[in-house]
């Protein structure tokens, strides 16, 4: 992983003090740490739509939705029409 712009970087480190690469890594650190998390994120959400698909297919959760939708058939049929 040597680009030219990572060469450049490590010369231009080369020439910092210790005070300011300690900074320059604390820095770097938050900066990671907040990346990791929003990565954890959309792994999160993936998760969550592994089980929601998982729900859908049980039958336990199945004969409960169907439960719910003939309590609300009567409102259904409040006269709206479907657009």
């Amino acid at each position: 992983m040597n680009s030219p712009h990572l060469l450049k970087l490590e010369h231009d480190l080369n020439t910092l003090s210790l005070v300011e690469l300690e900074w320059l890594l604390e820095r770097i650190t938050k900066q990671v740490q907040a990346r990791k998390q929003i990565a954890n994120k959309f792994t999160d959400v993936k998760y969550m739509h592994q089980q929601l698909a998982a729900m859908a297919n049980d039958s336990d959760i199945q004969t409960e939705i169907s439960a719910i939708n003939s309590e609300f058939n009567v409102t259904e049929m409040d006269g709206l029409k479907n657009s």
